[in-house]
């Protein structure tokens, strides 16, 4: 890392790469990264539609233009690029970026093979780069609490927990879906990968890394029929997996069940429910509580329900506003800072060695032994 890029105060020069959904959805990285103008300054755009990246470009002030990643690597000057390819090209862009000396952010997951993960950790850890890998759900104040609670032993003993990571699919709602869906259904796809992610991301987060995998896999319609948007109409051959329901032994009769699948259109149930021996915990309840704590001593001889009141919000007002901007911003915080992520790439790794492990399970009917950790 060079001197500028550790100097307090002066801007990471930020490429990026892919103007798809991810970057630009009113959620997504450009609309919001105009919250941390004063840690960053937005220098490229490349994408393979190169009028794709000059829309954006136009949108939000890019100053250059790049038809590849390699052109914006050669030509600009940048210290880091944010990866927002498809997932099947994730470990091989990210490769390059970092080969080339560029701190990086990447999407999920980080690659899809563990070759690839490791070949990147190890080549970054070489370069002293910095890598931060989405989903940003460990850097949100209700899992961060969450976390602290259970380290904290508020709830006794983790028994188990149940994790929603799931929606109807890319177009599978009337309200339309911006681009063509089609390769979400598709081999190097599928909920797992798009969705099953996060839950993966947000209960190892939560409990620690986990030791085995048991799942069950298929597909539930061989055609699926995008129903709002530009592809209205459209019909797509399903050839991957849609639906992957799978659990996670942790240890010490500690478990978790995962749903990842594109067959959720609805739900009354909180993201993450976690139940312990002297208590239960919800993390985004429909009801609007983003963190409630269920305590058998609440009060004496009394069971019952509690909300946190001694965590502060400040944290979570940030990530709402930041939206996907916020990986970007946990990047530049820890190269400034010489921390490592929160979210990092060896926690990236572990989340997909049990996204492999799920595909095995399921097709050889076993339980499949995790090897990583972080």
């Amino acid at each position: 890392m060079n001197d500028r890029q550790s100097t307090p105060g002066v801007p990471l020069r930020i490429g990026i790469l892919g103007a798809g959904g991810i970057a630009t959805i009113p959620e997504g990285v450009l609309p919001n990264i105009h919250h941390i103008a004063h840690k960053i300054e937005l220098v490229a755009i490349a994408d393979v539609v190169v009028e794709r990246a000059h829309s954006a470009a136009a949108q939000y002030g890019i100053p250059h233009v790049y038809d590849s990643l390699s052109a914006m690597l050669d030509d600009a000057s940048i210290d880091a690029v944010i990866n927002l390819t498809p997932i099947p090209m994730h470990a091989a862009t990210s490769l390059e970026i970092i080969k080339r000396g560029k701190h990086l952010v990447v999407e999920k997951p980080i690659a899809t093979t563990l070759e690839e993960a490791n070949a990147i950790i190890e080549l970054a850890r070489s370069k002293g780069l910095t890598v931060v890998c989405a989903p940003p759900d460990m850097l949100h104040a209700p899992y961060i609490e969450a976390r602290r609670l259970i380290q904290a032993d508020t709830i006794g003993k983790v028994a188990f927990a149940r994790v929603r990571s799931s929606h109807a699919g890319p177009g599978g709602s009337p309200d339309g879906w911006p681009l063509d869906p089609t390769w979400f259904y598709q081999t190097g796809s599928g909920p797992l990968f798009d969705m099953g992610v996060y839950g993966i991301h947000e209960i190892t987060g939560m409990l620690g890394p986990a030791k085995r995998v048991t799942a069950f896999s298929g597909i539930t319609e061989p055609t699926r029929v995008v129903r709002g948007g530009p592809y209205a109409g459209k019909e797509i051959e399903v050839t991957v997996a849609d639906n992957n329901l799978f659990m996670l032994d942790f240890g010490d009769s500690t478990f978790a069940v995962i749903d990842g699948t594109f067959n959720v259109h609805a739900s009354r149930s909180p993201k993450v429910e976690v139940f312990g021996r002297r208590g239960a915990m919800s993390v985004y309840n429909p009801t609007g509580e983003n963190l409630a704590v269920y305590r058998a001593d609440a009060a004496d001889g009394v069971d019952g329900w509690i909300v946190p009141r001694n965590w502060s919000q400040t944290n979570e007002e940030w990530s709402l506003k930041l939206q996907r901007a916020i990986l970007i911003d946990h990047l530049v915080d820890c190269v400034r800072s010489g921390a490592d992520p929160v979210l990092s790439a060896e926690h990236a790794r572990h989340a997909l060695e049990i996204m492999i492990a799920v595909v095995t399970s399921a097709r050889e009917g076993r339980v499949v032994e995790l090897t990583t950790t972080f």
